[in-house]
């Protein structure tokens, strides 16, 4: 049974710092991908960084470009979202998810990834 749970996620003034974690069981985590996705009131699920946790291949969009970076704990099973210089806008629930690499044409399409977590609140306000 595959297991996704996120944690670490809470209020921060814009500008500040926060770190998320997906910690995965009963999932293959060296050949899969994991991916954070982000959804806000009233808005599509948005694809925020993905990681093809077996060979190190990480994508993230643009809107978090420079601002945010994905990475792993192998031996933990853990897939990081370390998240710098927030923005209001980055207000959401953020979630992880997990699928086969061959699931789908691009990383970011919510509708390819069958395993998912519970989500984590991110707030940015001041």
């Amino acid at each position: 049974q595959v297991q996704l749970v996120e944690s670490g996620g809470g209020s921060v003034h814009p500008g500040g710092s926060l770190r998320i974690s997906c910690e995965t069981s009963g999932y293959r985590y060296s050949s899969g991908i994991v991916a954070w996705f982000r959804q806000s009131p009233g808005k599509a699920r948005e694809g925020v960084a993905a990681s093809w946790t077996g060979y190190g291949v990480t994508w993230d969009s643009d809107s978090v470009k420079g601002r945010f970076t994905i990475s792993q704990d192998s031996a933990k099973n853990i897939v990081y979202l370390q998240m710098n210089n927030l923005k209001p806008e980055d207000t959401a629930v953020y979630y992880c998810a997990a699928r086969d690499p061959w699931g789908g044409a691009t990383w970011y399409e919510p509708q390819t990834y069958p395993y998912w977590g519970q989500g984590t609140q991110v707030t940015v306000s001041s």
